[in-house]
């Protein structure tokens, strides 16, 4: 027995001694954000007060000091995702985590963000470059001070797999590249063009077409002006062979949407801003709510920024959301206006077929002669490896080939590799050429002015945005930025031939020339990834819009209410109607001799679903809901798995709704036959073997009783790391994900766009990754909430803090003076100069 207990007492010894160690190894990274902090870089005492979320607001007497503690902060809160984003930036994510990644930054390396970046930094204006310097210095000087797994928790994980990782210092062009993959994230419409070319392989174009419905009449768009003139160019041929080269260069670019979460369908944003003439207090407010892949920590950084010296040298008050990584606030609020982004409908992306020389794989057809690709070696250091990555990147007149990579040692050794077949596809994007979009984002956070304003917008020249704004003097504006392509013919739905100079961009459109919007007489301006211009209108923007069930719905609540606040604008950022089930529910309920008695009675609760208090809201708790999105998720696989390639088929959003309303009123459309049977089928065999398909379904995953089917069981949000909370080791991936502590309403295409591919599950893939609402007569008034927390330190108080206040639609206070500041402050940092 003394034996026993001396075992017994080692082992809880041991175990403690582990449990300390883990304590101390996930505290050790958490950032001090109370009492003093002498710093080497600064100029003059910084203060930094922080509220119970972990909220900072920057003060400083100097511009380099408070763009110097912007980095600072960023680094101690976020370090990890900021030295990611960095590798995913310059492709060297196989310097971080192996071969794993040498496909992918293959095909990032074929972009050349790192040399673009490089570029830019030569050509910015003196201002914008010491301000990233600045920034800079401040990360810097944070890693100089802490170390592995004193800076984020992941650092102690990483050496399981790269164990000679070392972290670099920040660069000013490390920022620049972030800029490019938030360009990715919110580029034109390369995954449409490239599912028509695919889907044109086995459906004549009339069906494709169908499958990409005209915009709707009865939908608004931004801007009411002018008629459409034009008409849809119809499709160039493409020829044998170049179908597959667009397949390889999807499967590249899907490498990199799996990492920055890019790529859904139907993903956008919504703003709008209200004059004083439907708000209470007689100014505008202006609300905002950007749609972006679930991940964590959440893409957005809360912060403010407060000059306490000269205003010409240190032009800043400015408060809102920033990325981690780079300086400055990008959506938000100073003391003169607020604005918000949603992504437009530009097309600012085309794909090339190059006909490659038979005789001579180092050559391209131009009109009918062959010249030379410009070719780059580039040399991929793959930690672990024996040896290294060297491969070339080819590129002709309209950009890089995305369509395959050439290993220059192993051609055939390596299957992911092609070898160079009779064509290829190059990528035309204005992103790929050097941008001013950071002192864009600069010169809005120090405007004074309207006018100065819409100067600074002209710098904005990639990932062209709907930018709304409204101001203390009571204006409310849009504006849409962005250097869009005008071309020789077509319009960029399809791939185009690349030897055909017809085909080619011959100018951007004027700055001056893209649509606006000033004091409308309407009152508001409502943007939801709509079309700008009725289709069709001059100039042309693009073709692949939302379909405007999100904008109409939010005119049609803004105009319901006579005047309007914060708080009346928060519920409708939080609306879940679905506009889609308008469409479908009562074609379901026309249903004729529904005999099954379960069949009818989920017809008698989508009725009520549709008819009762809930009026088609996909909310958490709704059984109608939960059975009506079932529904609708078996409805589309029943119609189209028969005739459309599995990456093809519908994912749920807007577009299918279109789609599917066009459908409803042609029953006998061929699309309803099931062509794998003998049978012929029909619209309504369809929607019942929809119904039957969605109750088995439901009864398998959440039971036989049909009141328990809330739809937020179904659509949980879990919260993953975008590294090793994806790493497949559950105890690795327990440290760093998050749920949802209670289920999640909304859907695709709602107001409150939680979405779901309904390929896959019902779980959520992108939602409102910030919400923001402004009120221009009491700026401190104003509110915000982004999806997880404003730590990236799994365990940190604030790692999670704010997902149950996403998931119930809440905000919190967004203080601006600084007793606000202060009366809201739980953590004060005071930064002094060392040495």
């Amino acid at each position: 027995m003394r034996w026993l207990k001396r075992i017994l007492v080692l082992l809880l010894i041991l175990a403690l001694g582990v449990t300390a160690f883990a304590v101390y190894t996930v505290r050790r990274s958490f950032p001090q954000v109370s009492g003093e902090l002498s710093v080497t870089g600064l100029q003059d005492r910084v203060e930094v007060f922080r509220d119970r979320l972990g909220v900072p607001h920057i003060y400083a007497s100097n511009q380099h000091d408070l763009f110097f503690a912007q980095g600072y902060t960023h680094a101690q809160d976020r370090f990890w995702q900021m030295d990611f984003w960095r590798h995913i930036g310059s492709a060297r994510l196989s310097e971080m985590f192996g071969e794993s990644q040498v496909e992918t930054d293959m095909f990032l390396r074929s972009l050349g963000w790192e040399a673009l970046a490089e570029q830019e930094w030569e050509t910015l204006g003196s201002s914008t470059r010491q301000v990233l310097q600045s920034y800079a210095d401040g990360v810097n000087a944070y890693l100089e001070t802490h170390a592995g797994s004193g800076i984020s928790l992941e650092y102690a994980i990483l050496p399981l797999q790269n164990p000679d990782y070392e972290i670099e210092p920040w660069s000013p062009i490390n920022t620049l590249t972030w800029v490019k993959v938030m360009s990715w994230d919110l580029g034109g419409n390369m995954e449409d063009e490239i599912a028509r070319a695919v889907l044109g392989k086995t459906l004549p174009p009339e069906r494709v077409e169908q499958l990409y419905p005209p915009f709707g009449e009865d939908k608004p768009v931004i801007v009411e002006d002018g008629t459409a003139t034009a008409s849809l160019h119809s499709p160039t041929p493409l020829p044998d062979g170049a179908v597959a080269a667009i397949e390889a260069g999807a499967a590249g670019a899907e490498l990199v949407n799996d990492l920055t979460g890019g790529g859904f369908e139907g993903i956008g944003s919504n703003n709008w801003a209200l004059s004083g003439s439907m708000t209470g207090s007689g100014l505008p407010l202006l609300a905002n709510d950007t749609h972006l892949a679930i991940q964590m920590p959440s893409i957005w950084y809360g912060i403010g920024l407060h000059c306490t010296g000269d205003g010409v040298e240190c032009p800043y008050q400015v408060v809102g959301f920033s990325f981690a990584g780079a300086p400055g606030v990008v959506i938000g609020h100073n003391e003169h206006h607020a604005w918000g982004v949603t992504n437009a409908a530009a097309d600012t992306q085309d794909l090339f077929i190059e006909r490659v020389n038979p005789a001579n794989p180092d050559q391209y057809e131009v009109n009918g002669e062959w010249i030379d690709f410009e070719e780059r070696s580039e040399l991929i250091e793959v930690a672990g490896a024996e040896e290294n990555v060297t491969f070339t990147v080819r590129s002709t007149r309209h950009g890089p080939v995305i369509s395959g990579t050439f290993l220059e040692d192993q051609l055939e050794a390596s299957s992911s590799v092609q070898v160079p077949e009779e064509y290829v596809v190059s990528l035309a994007w204005r992103t790929l050429q050097p941008s001013f979009v950071v002192e864009a984002v600069l010169g809005i956070n120090r405007a004074t002015s309207y006018e100065e304003f819409r100067e600074a917008l002209r710098s904005w020249d990639i990932a062209p945005q709907n930018v709304v704004y409204a101001d203390v003097e009571g204006n409310i504006a849009y504006h849409l930025t962005g250097e869009i392509p005008i071309r020789a013919s077509g319009d960029g739905r399809y791939p185009a031939p690349g030897w055909d100079s017809s085909h080619d961009w011959t100018s951007f459109i004027p700055v001056d020339s893209l649509p606006s919007l000033l004091n409308p007489e309407s009152g508001f301006i409502v943007t939801a990834n709509q079309p700008v211009l009725r289709p069709g209108s001059e100039p042309m923007i693009g073709t692949d819009a939302a379909a405007g069930y999100r904008a109409g719905r939010i005119e049609e609540l803004l105009q319901a209410v006579p005047a309007h606040d914060v708080e009346t604008t928060q519920r409708i950022q939080f609306d879940s109607f679905d506009g889609g089930a308008e469409v479908v529910v009562p074609h379901l309920l026309a249903l004729d001799g529904m005999d099954d008695p379960v069949l009818a009675d989920l017809l008698v609760r989508l009725e009520g679903w549709a008819t009762g208090q809930e009026t088609l809201q996909t909310r958490a708790n709704s059984v109608g809901a939960g059975i009506y999105q079932a529904v609708w998720r078996h409805l589309l696989d029943l119609t189209f798995r028969d005739e459309l390639p599995e990456e093809q088929r519908p994912s749920g959003g807007a577009r299918w709704f279109e789609v599917v309303r066009g459908l409803l009123e042609e029953p006998e459309d061929p699309f309803w036959d099931d062509i794998t049977t003998p049978e012929l089928e029909t619209r309504d065999d369809i929607l019942v073997s929809a119904l039957e398909e969605a109750e088995a379904e439901l009864n398998a995953l959440l039971g036989d009783e049909p009141d328990d089917w809330a739809w937020g069981r179904l659509h949980t949000a879990e919260f993953e790391n975008q590294t090793f909370g994806q790493s497949g080791i559950a105890p690795i991936e327990w440290l760093f994900n998050r749920s949802a502590p209670e289920i999640v309403g909304g859907s695709e295409s709602v107001v409150n766009a939680v979405g779901w591919d309904t390929r896959e599950s019902y779980q959520v893939d992108w939602l409102p990754s910030e919400r923001m609402v402004i009120d221009l007569a009491d700026l401190g008034a104003s509110t915000f909430a982004h999806t997880t927390g404003q730590s990236g330190h799994a365990f940190h108080q604030n790692y999670a803090s704010m997902i149950e206040m996403w998931a119930r639609g809440e905000q919190a206070p967004m203080p601006w003076t600084r007793d606000q500041v202060e009366a809201v402050t739980t953590d004060t940092l005071v930064m002094l100069p060392l040495g």
